[in-house]
C-alpha cells in the first residue's frame, strides 16, 4: 500500500488547527530578584576571570559555607573570614597562580543560584591543578547567605598533599 504525502498547505492547515485547540504551554519568566541575583554571580565570576576580584566578593560576613565530601578543607565554615581563613587561605598557598574559572552553566531560580564550573591554575610544584565545581548559592539582598559546594575532593587532597 502506498501512502501519499499531505499536501503541504493541508499539513500546515492541521498543524494550525492543533496549535489553536491546545492549550498554552506555561512559561516561567524569572522574578527580577531572581534574574539580578544570576546577573551578580555571572559579574563576580567574570570578574574572577579577568583578575579583578572574585565571587568571595559577595560573600555576606555570616555566610554559612558548606564543602561537600571529604577533603582536607570539607566541613560547614560559619562566617566568610572562618571559611576564607580555613578553607581559601590554604588552598592558595599550594596554587603559584590564581584559579582561573570557566563558568560552563549558571541556573537560577528564587533565591538560589546554580553555577556548574571548571577552575584552573598551577601548583607550587608546577602541575596542574584543575577541578570541576557545582556551587548551590543562596542570596539575600545581593549577599551571598549560603553555599554548598560539590567539586572533585580528590583532585583536591592531591593538590593538598
Amino acid at each position: 500500500m502506498h501512502v501519499r504525502p499531505l499536501p503541504w498547505r493541508l499539513a500546515a492547515c492541521c498543524a494550525l488547527v492543533l496549535a489553536l485547540a491546545l492549550p498554552p504551554l506555561a512559561t516561567a519568566t524569572p522574578s527580577a530578584g531572581t534574574a539580578g541575583n544570576a546577573a551578580l554571580v555571572r559579574e563576580a565570576f567574570a570578574a574572577w576571570r579577568a583578575g579583578r576580584g572574585s565571587v568571595f566578593d559577595l560573600l555576606h560576613e555570616d555566610v554559612v559555607w558548606t564543602v561537600a565530601g571529604n577533603s582536607p578543607v570539607s566541613g560547614v565554615y560559619h562566617s566568610r573570614a572562618d571559611f576564607l581563613e580555613r578553607a581559601v587561605a590554604p588552598i592558595s598557598a599550594r596554587l603559584a597562580t590564581p584559579i582561573v574559572p570557566t563558568v560552563e552553566h549558571v541556573l537560577a531560580q528564587d533565591d538560589a543560584v546554580v553555577v556548574v564550573w571548571s577552575g584552573e591554575a598551577t601548583a607550587r610544584d608546577g602541575q596542574p591543578y584543575r577541578n570541576r565545581y557545582a556551587w548551590h548559592m543562596q542570596l539575600r539582598d545581593g549577599r551571598i547567605v549560603r553555599v554548598v559546594a560539590f567539586l572533585d575532593t580528590w583532585a583536591l587532597a592531591e593538590l593538598m598533599r
